[in-house]
């Protein structure tokens, strides 16, 4: 395809030729060095001027020029590396003319490695103690950059362009990088707090041929060998605790997941969830889990619990807040649903309320309804919201107390649902008999209903221990930890719609 090159796209290929001429590669090769811009701020940091000449400490970095200004025979750059900028100082008595040429041609955006001593500049009225530097002794290209990089305090102004050119968003916004960097702490936090907790990592199929575990419209496709028509999961529930019945009585999975959706900035199409099963726990011991795994990710990732998300002021600390959703809906309206009402009594109510009743909506339905109307964007703090009703959760265990509900709850901060837990349904009878009664609601135009999984079932049948499980979505788990509004700021390559 042809591209049109603007003039400092021409001159920079112009530059790349006149390297190669010189019998310089633009593209480099392997570079050996021995420090970050962290290692040199961290270990001569505090060290003045004058300690660093005494005993000098050769160092050799690699970066991208982010800054260049010349001054004569000097010429002082920024680099930016993997944790930050370092300043280099270039003399070209010491470095020598023909080096000195390279300096002289090369642009921002390049990638160069420089040898050199640690050395802090001398003081001036915005720096007193001089700025922490490499004083360079030998200077190698490594790559070239044939496109100038955005205006430096702009950037990424187009929210779209920084989504679709991550690579420069993270060059150019040290946020992003920062978001990029504590998205795997973050998951190896999860990861050392689940392990000391002896729950065991486990990999399960993407590809399925059944819809089960979720509540979600589907992404199809195709297997050629056999020439079937497959899903990618849309939850990872079944076969975790098919693993259960098999006696790994704790599992875990961090896995892509995929719902063919909308967009908007609380949904993307491929995310992250983690699921967990806990043999012999249950909705409480669930609850337990969750509240301390968050605030060990906060003390340990963090270093607080207070936390700015999506407009509100979030506190980890105290105990959470735990309510039944009927509760919470008689709070905002007066109406209690524990009560046992007919379809046509809670269908008026609805109308009163001015919410649609669907061709399958069940009394169930109608008080998952009221709850998404009228307390959940409510629920700000931390709080866990239980007992469903049993229509909404064909694979959870129904209370023993009122079968009309199950033993589920939501975890729900600033309005939105963060995790999604139960005691897990383990009779294969009533299992079977949510399952048809999913079916009978996809034939009634519930195009997110589930299938019937029979080996889930047979499974069952061989002995499931009661057991505790729940689901994260990690997206928004990093969203509240690094403080973004929108999904799309804490997953590196979200999503996008095709350019118009």
């Amino acid at each position: 395809m042809e591209r049109e090159l603007n003039d400092q796209q021409l001159v920079r290929r112009q530059k790349a030729d006149e390297l190669q001429a010189k019998g310089i590669y633009p593209y480099g090769n392997a570079y050996k060095r021995t420090a970050y811009s962290s290692t040199i701020r961290n270990e001569f940091g505090a060290k003045s001027k004058e300690e660093l000449e005494a005993n000098p400490v050769k160092v050799s970095i690699a970066g991208r020029i982010m800054s260049k200004r010349r001054m004569g025979k000097m010429c002082f750059m920024h680099i930016q590396d993997r944790d930050g900028l370092i300043q280099l100082v270039i003399n070209k008595m010491d470095l020598g003319e023909e080096p000195y040429e390279l300096v002289k041609a090369s642009d921002i955006g390049d990638i160069i490695g420089v040898e050199g001593n640690v050395y802090r500049t001398n003081p001036s009225e915005q720096n007193p103690q001089g700025e922490l530097s490499v004083y360079v002794l030998v200077y190698t290209h490594l790559t070239k950059a044939l496109t100038p990089l955005p205006e430096k305090f702009h950037g990424l102004t187009d929210k779209e362009e920084r989504y679709r050119r991550r690579y420069v968003d993270l060059i150019m916004n040290e946020d992003a990088k920062k978001v990029a960097f504590m998205r795997p702490r973050i998951l190896s936090a999860i990861r050392t707090f689940l392990g000391e907790k002896e729950f065991t990592e486990v990999e399960t199929p993407v590809l399925t041929t059944l819809l089960t575990g979720a509540s979600a419209r589907p992404f199809v496709t195709h297997h050629n060998a056999q020439d079937l028509d497959m899903y990618c999961r849309i939850a990872l529930e079944l076969n975790l605790k098919r693993l259960l019945v098999g006696g790994m009585e704790k599992v875990y999975e961090i896995g892509r997941t995929f719902r063919n959706e909308g967009m908007d900035s609380q949904h993307n199409p491929e995310f992250t969830m983690m699921e967990l099963y806990e043999a012999y726990s249950n909705l409480e011991g669930m609850m337990d889990l969750t509240e301390e795994m968050y605030k060990y990710i906060a003390d340990k990732v963090c270093g607080k619990r207070n936390f700015t998300y999506l407009g509100q002021e979030i506190s980890l600390d105290g105990n959470w807040k735990r309510v039944s959703m009927t509760d919470a809906i008689k709070e905002k309206t007066g109406i209690d649903f524990k009560k046992e009402m007919t379809l046509e009594e809670a269908t008026a109510l609805a109308k009163e309320h001015h919410i649609e009743v669907e061709k399958h909506f069940t009394v169930g339905h109608i008080i998952n309804a009221f709850f998404e109307k009228y307390v959940e964007e409510t629920l700000i703090q931390p709080t866990f919201l239980y007992g469903h009703p049993v229509e909404i959760s064909p694979l959870t265990r129904a209370n023993m107390e009122d079968p009309r509900f199950v033993d589920r709850f939501e975890l729900f901060i600033s309005g939105h649902e963060c995790a999604n837990a139960y005691t897990e349904l383990n009779d294969p009878i009533d299992q079977l008999n949510r399952f048809e009664a999913q079916l009978k609601a996809k034939e009634l135009g519930d195009d997110e209903a589930n299938d019937i999984d029979m080996d889930f079932v047979e499974a069952l049948e061989y002995g499931m221990p009661p057991a505790g499980g729940i689901g994260y979505g990690i997206d928004r788990l990093v969203m509240l930890f690094t403080e973004q509004d929108s999904i799309r700021d804490v997953i590196l390559f979200p999503t996008m719609k095709e350019r118009g």
